[in-house]
């Protein structure tokens, strides 16, 4: 099997410019291409995973991959998936965002001895004159056209911002600039950033002639990898700092039914044969693969040993095996105290599990709340330091979230 024909195997592939040409590059180690990650955060999140891999595999398969981290278009602010205008972030935030980025993609992306780049379209992009931009660029699109996009589409009830109508200006020259500079000759993207990509590669041929080499590729789910970064709970972050190996590996444990294969066969380097032989497991088989996908992401994230100390860890809470020790744990003090003691409704805001009194009260009167086992259902119930001396013990909330309470 081919490195193309694995890509469309795993699921990857959904559009493509000229797959003959594409698949031909990819196959040989000829693809010199780019990813762009828009710095709007200090830290990558899981909707990042899927373009994080592929980078990945196809460096592996001899390509040179570019990272491109958007400090220039996150001063604009992508409109795509989006029903309202992005908050400004000021020069100073962007540029912190983009160190942690690149910090981030040393794990998947090895950038020794030139075989990758990352790239800030920072550096071309606020050097730009204005009128040169409309003169040399803008004569290049058509606004019929741009507004035909998805992305604007769904902006143009609501209002779109003449700023956010120039981002796929930018994008398209993002992709022009790297393959001057560069030798950029392929770009991948989302479903959702199809119409900018399109720009990027209408641009190329535009000013540099129709034999330039340019090739736009997208994935095929990667408008839904950006959904996988949010859960009820907030955003599901590469950072341990941000989000815990624990709850990485939850995150994915606890993935649905229907999901788990395609999880396992976009986002692990497991081999297809073996893939393949798990497709039709079913009932408890699931529960096993949903395992097997955890365990290989954490590792992929945060390295084997995090990743042994977090199944160990869901292992003890739910299957009453393994070592409780490498829980998720949160500190009681003294000072979380009032009169010597904490009821419930404080414990559960101290320890993450709600995010206020008003919503720890819902989940005690509804029934959702355990301590050691025991299901906690008065709302005034409360605790001392000595409760949880020693050991500590389990406090849950639902059915997967918890964390285990200790006190100095």
């Amino acid at each position: 099997m081919t490195v193309y024909d694995e890509l469309v195997a795993r699921g990857l592939i959904a559009q493509v410019t000229n797959e003959e040409e594409i698949k031909k590059m990819i196959n040989n180690g000829e693809a010199v291409f780019y990813i762009g990650f828009d710095p709007t955060a200090d830290s990558l999140h899981v909707g990042h995973f899927m373009a994080l891999c592929l980078m990945k595999r196809l460096q592996m398969a001899g390509n040179k991959p570019i990272a491109l981290i958007g400090g220039g278009t996150a001063m604009i602010g992508d409109p795509s998936g989006r029903t309202d205008m992005r908050q400004m972030m000021t020069k100073e935030t962007i540029d912190h965002n983009v160190e942690c980025f690149k910090k981030q993609m040393s794990r998947f992306i090895d950038f020794s001895d030139g075989k990758a780049l990352l790239v800030n379209n920072a550096d071309w992009l606020l050097d730009l004159n204005y009128v040169d931009v409309l003169r040399e660029v803008g004569a290049c699109f058509s606004v019929n056209n741009m507004l035909r996009a998805e992305c604007y589409k769904q902006r143009m009830e609501k209002g779109l911002s003449f700023l956010e109508f120039n981002y796929m200006i930018m994008q398209s020259y993002d992709f022009y600039a790297l393959y001057q500079k560069y030798g950029c000759n392929m770009q991948f993207g989302g479903n959702d950033q199809w119409s900018n990509m399109l720009g990027g590669t209408e641009l190329i041929r535009r000013k540099l002639g129709k034999d330039a080499h340019a090739m736009t590729i997208t994935l095929l789910l990667n408008s839904e990898g950006k959904k996988m970064g949010k859960t009820q709970s907030g955003a599901v972050w590469l950072d341990p700092n941000k989000t815990s190996p624990f709850d990485f590996y939850q995150y994915w444990r606890n993935v649905g039914d229907d999901d788990v294969m395609k999880c396992i066969r976009m986002l692990t380097f497991l081999p297809l044969e073996e893939i393949d032989a798990m497709a039709d497991w079913e009932g408890s088989q699931l529960n096993k693969a949903k395992e097997i996908l955890a365990y290989e992401l954490t590792k992929l994230v945060h390295g084997e040993e995090e990743a042994e100390k977090a199944q160990t860890a869901a292992r003890a809470l739910f299957s009453q095996g393994g070592d409780a020790a490498n829980m998720p744990t949160c500190t009681l003090t003294a000072e979380d105290l009032v009169d010597g003691s904490i009821d419930i409704l404080g414990l559960l805001v101290k320890a993450e599990l709600a995010a206020t009194r008003s919503e720890a009260r819902r989940n005690v009167t509804q029934g959702g709340v355990t301590l050691d086992g025991e299901k906690v259902t008065d709302i005034k119930a409360s605790y001392t330091l000595d409760d949880f001396k020693g050991e500590g013990l389990v406090l849950k909330r639902g059915k997967k979230k918890f964390k285990k309470i200790v006190s100095e």
